[in-house]
């Protein structure tokens, strides 16, 4: 490191812009094709991976994305110089794809022509990225000496070869809390006005945002007016306008719903919020509501807001904690990283906003989950930074959007408990609402698990024994309050004794060794114990396992007995620590004040928000032992990773969870429209509406919807094939594998791999990645490779030969145009799994039209249309989309887009069609077969 400290740079100047030599210091580059090791100012060469290992261990190597480095060689104790640490720190909220082709772009360097040219990239960027720390227009200089001198005191492998060329500022500069701007409160809105947008405003509207000269779409224009209805005053109260609108991929649904949202929103000075399931979807969102809307309005306030549950934001008290102590060794230098990126950030988003994907992952431990509010234990106006926080802002600037883009989870939130009611949704689009019911499902269940109680333990009690960390319990929360309020003062004591009969640390492994103590930890035991003697699909397996709640013992039962009047012990305090804030509120003291109202009021949501849990809890344990209720599932369940126990609970979901959806989200609202590419299932007779219908919620308001089609303009005939492949075996791995390395090879890379399980995918990824590697494709997995999903797609997207193995989450959360993604592979059909809720909804189903069957074909048909939509999202794409089944069941065919060509044939046909790219003509090699 010494020779770092004396590296000389010449820079000369071109264009405005420093040019830097290569940094002269080893570097270090492995991938499944082999591993190089480059001198500081010698030659390149392939070496063995102990080779390699030996180098880092003896000198700090540059490299790229540690942990994967460390993966590729088998050594999980590696590290050095590492190229994405330093990008963080020049670049803070900048993007970057994290592969030596996305650094070469990202600082405008030629891309490396394979892998043995990767370690001279890296000389190269390093001497980029540091040449960029001494030029005057640094962009992101404020802040980066003083960060510099507490990463030094951390002994970051950087901040040594940093040292000589970040200068120290002529003046002081401000520390991060500081720097943050404030923001203001503002006058509640007022309700919206009731206006009527009548069809040709709309086309109108919709023809400005889609821009002149653009392509006129009448699908579109028809989607268009269709969205317009919800918009209308309602007719009579707890009856919403609800419209059900399917629109093909293509038909350009986003502009096609903002047209009208947004001329509603400007007349009736009213709030829109859409609602999606992916950050993709939100991302697109924000871009095109540009069209519609300014960046911001005249008085500075933006008009689109994105808004995001607290888990995705940074909490500055947090960061604090983190950086004054809470935080040691990696994890404190990943807090200085993140400081750096909170005073450039646009909205503190660190889940899918601004923050790079991949920071997180360089760290081991769960760092970016430390510095967010994971436990809902916010303090509100208490916290010293309250008037800075990103979550404040976010909400307040909701409050005066004219559109707010949200996730399905946080509208039926928010609907439910929200903390200002005036500002609930009511004018509401679920884009990707075939994803309506899974986020309803969710949100209304219930889980009494020892995760979540002992979660409430540490918001009640706080810091105990020698933990770490800014967590406050209830009396130091609300010490002023009980110092002026003796009834308040003694709720806050006795909720605090109660709570000692929650689940402490350590709980997991008292169940293990059966020693619980309290009577929460002495029913998660026999709750355990219960599971565990039931289980019939053998514990090698290593997966979570489960068990309904029937002919229970008469030890768990009496455990849940005790369990509940301990419950209610705890909730009793609460209520009345309630009641003494409400008090207060109403009656005030002189001591407070808007500050002090501010954070009372806050303590009251969170008290709301813990006292129905516990009630929730509490009717869950009444039911245990007794008759079932039919409107409920519940089940005991442990939860296991690789063989290894994480938690233990009991579980409650409705049978139908569009009733409590269409009690709290849709009844209040004035207007809502569910719209997907695959709202509704299509069988041979057509599309399903009654089901869609159904799942909507709509029924249970006695409610009929208005319904909408617009089928996609994309040649599917004459641009896709789906192949089935009948002569691979299930359960056979090694040709499973055989078959996803040849398909990947046939198509030159661009393969979407998506698998039913986590374990043959591994399997499977394990067998083939060195051998495509060799051949240049490279190939990256979910749970393998250790970066995010988020990250892997975005590598996915910027390389055209490389492909992407993954699970569900990859269904449809990927957006993909172009050649990146040109052929989807499923292993198998996607039979649903065989849980004890899937079993109750399906024997609920047993007495609808078509039985149990067409409720597991529904939920299949969907899985592939929605995997299917993956591949073709502009005109110009082409590709196949490849089954390997041998026993694919034709009625499942109706799944794809009619006219679409479907074809069984072998794996050797299959190859062969795939390497010759997409041709619409001539199918005579292999059945062909009708939709």
């Amino acid at each position: 490191m010494a020779a770092a400290r004396s590296v000389y740079f010449s820079f000369l100047s071109h264009h405005g812009r420093a040019v830097s030599q290569p940094l002269p210091l080893p570097a270090l580059h492995a991938s499944h094709a082999g591993t190089w090791l480059r001198d500081a100012n010698g030659a390149t060469r392939g070496c063995s991976k102990g080779e390699a290992v030996m180098a880092a261990a003896d000198t700090p190597q540059l490299l790229m994305n540690a942990p994967l480095v460390a993966s590729r060689l088998g050594y999980p104790d590696l590290s050095g110089l590492d190229l994405l640490e330093l990008f963080a720190f020049v670049y803070p909220a900048r993007f970057c794809v994290p592969t030596p082709k996305g650094l070469a772009h990202a600082l405008g360097l030629e891309e490396p022509a394979d892998d043995a040219a990767v370690p001279l990239l890296l000389q190269r960027a390093a001497g980029a990225l540091v040449a960029t720390c001494e030029s005057d227009d640094w962009a992101e200089r404020e802040g980066a000496w003083s960060t510099l001198q507490s990463l030094a005191r951390l002994r970051w492998p950087w901040a040594g070869v940093l040292a000589p060329h970040v200068s120290r500022p002529e003046r002081a500069e401000k520390w991060l809390f500081t720097r943050l701007p404030e923001w203001e409160e503002t006058a509640e809105r007022p309700q919206p006005a009731q206006v009527l947008i009548d069809e040709p405003e709309i086309e109108a509207q919709l023809e400005r945002l889609t821009g002149e000269g653009a392509e006129r779409r009448e699908g579109q224009r028809l989607f268009s007016r269709d969205a317009g209805h919800v918009f209308g005053p309602r007719d009579r109260q707890k009856r919403p306008h609800v419209l059900l609108a399917q629109a093909g991929t293509g038909i350009g649904k986003t502009l096609g719903y903002l047209a009208p949202a947004s001329l509603w929103a400007e007349r009736s000075g009213g709030t829109v919020w859409v609602s999606t399931y992916t950050k993709n979807l939100q991302r697109q969102l924000r871009r095109e509501s540009r069209s519609a809307w300014p960046a911001a309005r005249a008085d500075g306030s933006p008009p689109v807001v994105v808004r995001k549950g607290r888990e995705n934001y940074l909490c500055l008290l947090n960061l604090e904690d983190a950086l004054q102590g809470g935080f040691a060794g990696r994890p404190a230098i990943l807090a200085h990283l993140v400081a750096r990126w909170a005073a450039y950030s646009q909205d503190g988003d660190m889940i899918g906003g601004d923050l790079p994907g991949w920071l997180g992952t360089l760290f081991r431990k769960r760092g970016i989950a430390a510095l967010t509010d994971q436990r809902g234990e916010c303090v509100y106006a208490g916290c010293p930074h309250y008037r800075k926080c990103f979550i404040e802002r976010s909400a307040r600037n909701a409050a005066q959007a004219d559109l707010v883009i949200a996730n399905h989870a946080l509208v039926m939130v928010n609907a439910a408990r929200g903390r200002d009611p005036a500002s609930r949704p009511t004018r509401i689009v679920f884009d990707e609402g075939h994803h309506v019911f899974d986020a309803a499902d969710s949100t209304f269940s219930a889980a009494l698990t020892g995760q979540e109680a002992i979660e409430l333990r540490r918001w009640i009690v706080g810091p105990e024994k020698n933990s770490r960390g800014r967590r406050r319990g209830l009396a130091a929360r609300l010490a002023d309050v009980a110092s002026y309020d003796d009834a308040g003062g003694e709720a806050v004591e006795d909720a605090v004794v109660a709570a000692q009969a929650l689940p402490s640390d350590g709980w997991l492994g008292r169940l293990a060794e059966n020693a619980p103590l309290g009577p929460l930890e002495h029913l998660l035991a026999a709750v355990r114990a219960t599971t565990f003697a039931r289980d019939e699909s053998g514990l090698e397996m290593g997966y979570g396992i489960e068990t309904e709640t029937a002919q229970l013992p008469g030890e768990l039962v009496e455990a849940a007995g005790t369990a509940a009047q301990a419950l209610a012990a705890i909730r009793t305090p609460l209520l009345k620590l309630a009641g003494r804030l409400e008090a207060i509120v109403e009656d005030a003291p002189d001591w407070l004040d808007g500050q002090g109202r501010a954070r009372i009021e806050g303590a009251r949501h969170s008290l709301a928000w813990r006292i129905d849990l516990i009630a929730a809890w509490e009717a869950l344990l009444s039911r245990l032992g007794g008759p079932a209720d039919p409107e409920f599932i519940d089940w005991l369940q442990v939860d296991r990773n690789d063989s290894r126990e994480f938690d233990v609970g009991i579980y409650r979901h409705w049978l139908d969870p569009m009733k409590p959806f269409a009690k709290v989200v849709l009844e209040p609202a004035h207007g809502v429209m569910l719209t997907s590419a695959t709202l509704t299932d299509r069988d041979e007779t057509g599309p399903d509406w009654p089901h869609a219908i159904t799942k909507s919620g709509a029924p249970h308001l006695e409610l009929a919807p208005k319904t909408a089609e617009a089928q996609s303009p994309f040649d599917y005939a004459g641009r896709a094939e789906v192949l089935i492949v009948t002569d691979i075996r299930k359960g056979d791995i090694p040709a499973l594998a055989g078959a996803y390395a040849r398909l990947i090879e046939a198509s030159d890379g661009g393969v979407l791999g998506l698998f039913t399980a986590i374990r043959r995918m591994r399997a499977v990824y394990g067998r083939i990645a060195d051998r495509l590697a060799r051949a240049g494709l490279p190939l990256y997995a979910q749970h393998v490779d250790p970066i995010d999903t988020g990250t892997l797609t975005d590598i996915f997207r910027d390389d055209p030969r490389a492909s992407l193995l993954g699970t569900d989450a990859l269904r449809d959360g990927v957006d993909v145009p172009g050649r990146s993604l040109r052929c989807v592979v499923m292993e198998s059909v996607p039979w649903p799994r065989p849980t004890i809720l899937h079993r109750a909804r399906r024997a609920a189903a047993a007495d609808q039209e078509g039985g149990a069957k067409r409720y597991d074909d529904r939920i299949i048909r969907a899985r592939l249309a929605q995997a299917f939509g993956r591949l073709i999202r502009t005109r110009e794409d082409a590709g196949h989309f490849v089954v390997l089944s041998p026993a694919f069941p034709s009625r499942l065919l109706s799944a794809f887009p009619e006219g679409t060509p479907v074809t069984r044939l072998t794996l050797e046909e299959a190859l062969q069609r795939v390497a010759n790219g997409v041709v619409s003509a001539d199918l005579s090699t292999a059945e062909t077969l009708p939709q």
